[in-house]
């Protein structure tokens, strides 16, 4: 395993086994519910909106490394971030994970979230990695249903 390859690895079973933003938020006024039936990853995440921006955001769950390490990572990236600029991140983020192989994946915009891009080599893992994101895009909609990767 190159050493690139050694540092993704590690990176992610760091926020799996220490998730930052875990937990419920106090006084956080938006939440949903995410499903991923095809792993069992069961994860909800809250948060505060205040003025088009995300002033906290925290989740809690059960499930897989992939999943757990992709909610953590994505509440460092968005925290503090515009609803615009959360839509642009969830966009990059996708089209990073669902590149075909033979494709250059992401961008440098994505930071740490770069290491969840191997995830397209195991096709079953990209909706592990994208349950996460779902489940924000529908707390920031106040959706009433639970988030899938479908």
């Amino acid at each position: 395993m190159s050493d690139l390859s050694d540092l993704y690895q590690e990176l992610i079973l760091d926020h799996n086994k220490r998730p930052r933003n875990w937990g419920t938020l106090e006084g956080g006024n938006r939440e949903a519910k995410g499903h991923n039936p095809l792993c069992g990853d069961r994860l909800t995440v809250f948060l505060k909106l205040a003025d088009d921006r995300i002033e906290d955001i925290r989740f809690e769950g059960s499930g897989c490394a992939i999943s757990k390490a992709s909610a953590s990572l994505m509440t460092e990236a968005v925290k503090g971030r515009t609803i615009s600029e959360v839509n642009g991140i969830f966009q990059r983020f996708q089209a990073m994970i669902t590149s075909p192989l033979d494709q250059p994946s992401g961008d440098a915009s994505l930071g740490k979230l770069m290491v969840l891009g191997g995830v397209r080599e195991f096709p079953v893992r990209i909706k592990c990695a994208s349950l996460p994101w779902h489940t924000l895009k529908a707390a920031i909609a106040a959706s009433p249903t639970v988030a899938v990767t479908e």
